[in-house]
């Protein structure tokens, strides 16, 4: 008869996310390291994995609609019963969409050693770069990429901003102030307030601009991008490229979001939810 022993080393996650972070190459660097192993402190528990999800039409709303009374009610019964919605018509030209969409991807191409000028974990400065927001606090972390910049009520100086995403930031943001001011005045009718309402309250005042890079991971069944999580805000205003992996839970059960050339999905953050519930 025989017996087999394995020795598994000691894990000292503490030390492993110090030197992970210290890095300033986020999970990207893994990746072009060319890594054939997930690091442990990026492996899920199995049961925290989403099983197999099943493919979900988001209601769409025309924004463009004459009818303003129906583009209410559909505005109303999808933050109430499911918390997101997509937006056609919203006024934001496919073109300035598709080059934001591209000046992220050009940030995350850009050579390492110019996204590590912006590599941080300080919040005050005008642009973090980062991987994982929580990455000291969170149990597992995240197999993603991020950086972010507050844009309003103190818009930053452009010179600060990364040059190869500058200028389409800049005017991106300028068409979503416009956008959410108008949605703001429709989620007003909604809860029947005046239109003017949440814009009083300045609800529609701060603005960040946030940036996820999803790197592909050589273990799907281990890592997720973004674990279960809500948002601590009025409005999410998310512009998706083509490649599907947006998920939202209904009714307990995970479902896919496919993106929809020329939508923007709207997510109802955990304030406003607040005010539906209370409306």
């Amino acid at each position: 008869m025989a017996t087999t022993a394995s020795i598994v080393p000691p894990y000292d996650r503490a030390t492993e996310l110090k030197t992970f972070n210290e890095t300033k190459s986020g999970v990207q660097g893994l990746v072009d390291a060319g890594i054939q192993q997930v690091p442990r402190i990026f492996i899920h528990p199995h049961d925290n994995i989403p099983k197999a999800s099943t493919s979900f039409e988001l209601p769409v709303i025309d924004l463009g609609s004459t009818d303003r009374a129906s583009t209410v009610e559909k505005i109303r019964a999808a933050s109430e019963n499911l918390g997101f919605f997509q937006v056609v018509n919203h006024g934001i030209p496919l073109s300035v969409m598709n080059k934001t969409l591209q000046s992220v991807r050009r940030f995350y191409e850009q050579d390492a050693e110019i996204k590590k000028l912006f590599y941080t974990r300080d919040e005050s400065r005008t642009v973090v770069y980062n991987s994982n927001f929580f990455l000291y606090r969170s149990l597992v972390a995240n197999w993603r990429d991020t950086f972010f910049s507050f844009m309003a009520p103190s818009p930053p100086p452009p010179e600060e901003l990364p040059e190869v995403c500058r200028d389409i930031q800049i005017e991106y943001l300028s068409q979503v102030v416009k956008l959410g001011g108008l949605l703001f005045g429709l989620i007003s009718e909604a809860l029947d307030l005046k239109p003017n309402h949440l814009g009083d309250l300045d609800c529609d005042k701060g603005l960040l601009f946030v940036g996820h890079s999803y790197p592909a991971c050589p273990h799907l069944d281990l890592a997720m991008g973004l674990a279960k999580h809500t948002y601590d805000s009025f409005l999410m205003v998310v512009l998706q490229n083509e490649i599907e992996g947006l998920q939202i839970l209904h009714h307990n059960q995970w479902v896919d979001v496919p993106p929809t050339p020329g939508a923007l999905v709207i997510n109802i953050g955990d304030l406003l939810q607040a005010s539906f519930i209370s409306f």
